[in-house]
């Protein structure tokens, strides 16, 4: 099965298993909004307050990636939804939602490879004299090109593994979160003092509520990259189905279980809470807990874990951006070029044209020293974008 370019040139390859799909739907959920952010959530609208604002988001996402999964299945392209957009409801709509999240993932892409050296400068701090920040985050520009040069298998396997390694790391957090409820580990059991401890469970009222809304709003984005995967699945009418479905227990098992066993050991008002900045991997919740369970390399640990997190979002901003400037061009709102297709199934000139675009956006670090917070604002907006 394939999808024809329509320029004679070569094909898109179906080569994305279910595994792969699977994991890069649980994958796309975990990453810094859960590893880093979510201790900034509970400490804004208290664990009530971030579990109401969690859980709806989730049950949002939910209907979202339902309603995604049976149009894909039905319509398995590799466009997705800028396509059934095109189809089902006006071109114009389609042209606009495709460049939207081209250009979304594209300076994504960016934001994180800068994310990358900043995450190395823990094990490393007094690199930057020696050899320069840009150095680290280049590298992981180039490796995630190198990925996604050679074929779509190369991506799912990548993915793949990645993911495997996140969705481990946080099973393993809710066990020793769950065994220091219990007083198993790290002492006296705190058991659900938290939830009523000073202004608990709810902190701020419902402006607090509608905050945390909006940051587990970035911290879901990207669930909606297996739509873009339809396109080289497989067997989309089974895989697609079956990763969709696993969404809901996802964000359940990830996102608010993880979040009541923060809240459970962490009270609200703990100041290490307060820090969200992905440089500082100490202040992590997830750390925090696991040096209380006895975890001495607990900084280490989780900062290997969240460049793999951040190494992951970049392969998979590339992967998404390219396949959607190759379908924008398939319906015509592109130039042609960037529907073709080499042997391996692979847009090359997509590829080579995104990788143009987000080396500029990630150039720009050397002319605005706040440029990471502006792509990471950036794509949080074009992505809130697609979403509606």
């Amino acid at each position: 099965m394939t999808e024809d370019t329509g320029n004679g040139q070569g094909q898109i390859k179906r080569t994305l298993k279910t595994r792969h799909l699977a994991m890069i739907a649980l994958g796309g959920t975990i990453g810094t909004g859960l590893f880093i952010t979510s201790g900034s959530a509970i400490s804004t609208a208290g664990p009530g307050g971030a579990l109401v604002a969690y859980g709806i988001m989730g049950i949002m996402v939910y209907f979202l990636m339902t309603s995604l999964g049976e149009m894909s299945t039905y319509m398995p392209l590799t466009g997705s939804f800028s396509a059934f957009s095109s189809k089902f409801v006006d071109p114009a709509l389609g042209f606009a939602m495709g460049w939207n999240y081209w250009f979304n993932w594209a300076i994504t892409l960016a934001a994180e490879v800068l994310a990358g050296a900043l995450i190395m400068k823990y094990w490393f701090p007094d690199i930057p004299a020696i050899v320069p920040s840009w150095v680290f985050s280049t590298v992981v520009l180039v490796l995630v090109f190198l990925i996604n040069y050679l074929s779509v298998r190369s991506y799912g396997e990548t993915e793949y593994w990645l993911a495997l390694i996140k969705v481990i790391t946080v099973i393993v957090f809710l066990i020793v979160g769950v065994a220091i409820i219990l007083g198993i580990m790290g002492g006296q059991p705190v058991g659900f003092s938290n939830f009523h401890y000073k202004k608990a469970p709810f902190v701020g009222g419902i402006p607090a509520i509608i905050s945390v809304f909006l940051v587990a709003g970035f911290s879901f984005q990207g669930t909606e990259l297996v739509g873009i995967t339809a396109g080289e699945a497989a067997t989309p009418e089974k895989s697609i189905s079956k990763a969709i479905h696993s969404t809901f227990w996802r964000i359940l098992l990830f996102y608010i279980f993880a979040i009541f066993v923060i809240a459970c050991v962490l009270p609200y008002t703990d100041k290490n809470l307060l820090n969200s900045d992905v440089t500082n991997i100490t202040m992590s919740p997830f750390t925090i807990i696991f040096k209380r369970a006895g975890l001495a390399v607990a900084a280490s640990i989780m900062n290997a874990v969240i460049l793999t997190a951040v190494v992951s979002a970049a392969n998979s901003g590339l992967y998404a951006s390219t396949r959607m400037l190759y379908s924008q061009a398939r319906e015509g709102y592109a130039w042609r070029f960037f529907g073709y297709v080499n042997r391996r199934g692979i847009p090359i000139y997509a590829l080579i044209g995104t990788m143009v675009v987000s080396s500029l956006a990630f150039a720009t670090q050397f002319v605005v020293p706040q440029a990471y917070l502006y792509l990471t604002d950036a794509s949080g907006l074009c992505g809130f974008i697609a979403w509606l």
